[in-house]
């Protein structure tokens, strides 16, 4: 794979030889994958906690409202007005007063910041519907939890923008599917990685073998001269002569 360059003492690497090197190795290659693709897949499947997501739906009717004092008027068709809502609904959603009431509504477990961890909010195709999205690894907590948010968040939206008129399109139900983690992800994830590291395995054990094993690779390798061979004294050879077969040391 390596040919040695006396004059500087450099490396040309071969590639050529790098792929025969991989070929006669392939069924380490192979199995190396195909082994690190199965723990890839039994660490999703056995030891990463599934999560789960609910999702509500929310209405914004607003063409006039007021924040701070200050009058802002929408006309229906404008979708920025629908994505500033959003924002500033958003915002409302995520403040510590109207997280803090929702654990105190569902008695769930968490502090504010773990539950602000677990929430979040997203334009629906940039209409004035909004999708309040929370992740639980309990898929009825995240149901209870989506659906507390839905009660809770009018009333505090209506307490900071006036005029503001929210009402729920779709309450959440219990998902079925989780969204994470992908099985079939991870596997790929794992058998790219076990091909990449066999393969560099490979090569590199091949790059730092200086083990001779003939004049044939002394040659190849350093471009030098062979004055002369010592030969194997213990290598037998059989010769067959016209009264039989005979052994005979080399």
């Amino acid at each position: 794979m390596k040919e040695r360059n006396v004059e500087d003492g450099t490396y040309e690497i071969d590639l050529l030889r790098i792929l025969k090197v991989l070929w006669s190795h392939a069924w380490i290659i192979v199995i190396s994958t195909l082994l690190v693709g199965a723990l890839a897949f039994s660490y999703a499947k056995f030891l990463v906690e599934p999560t789960y997501q609910a999702r509500t739906l929310m209405y914004v009717n607003n063409k006039s409202i007021s924040v701070g004092g200050a009058s802002v008027t929408f006309s229906a068709g404008e979708l920025n007005a629908a994505k500033s809502l959003v924002d500033t609904y958003s915002v409302i959603l995520k403040t510590r007063t109207t997280l803090n009431a929702v654990i105190r509504q569902t008695g769930v477990n968490y502090t504010y910041e773990q539950l602000n961890s677990m929430v979040r909010a997203a334009s629906v195709n940039n209409t004035e519907i909004f999708a309040i999205i929370v992740t639980s690894t309990d898929p009825q907590e995240a149901e209870l939890l989506a659906n507390a948010i839905a009660d809770i968040l009018p009333g505090k939206i209506g307490d900071v923008v006036e005029g503001s008129s929210v009402s729920v399109v779709d309450r959440a139900v219990v998902p079925k599917h989780r969204i994470a983690p992908s099985h079939s992800k991870y596997a790929a994830i794992g058998l790219a990685l076990g091909f990449l590291i066999s393969c560099l395995a490979v090569i590199l054990a091949d790059l730092f073998d200086d083990v001779i094993r003939g004049d044939d690779y002394l040659t190849q390798t350093y471009d030098v001269p062979v004055l002369g061979i010592i030969p194997d004294l213990s290598v037998q050879s059989v010769e067959k002569t016209g009264y039989g077969t005979r052994v005979r040391r080399q």
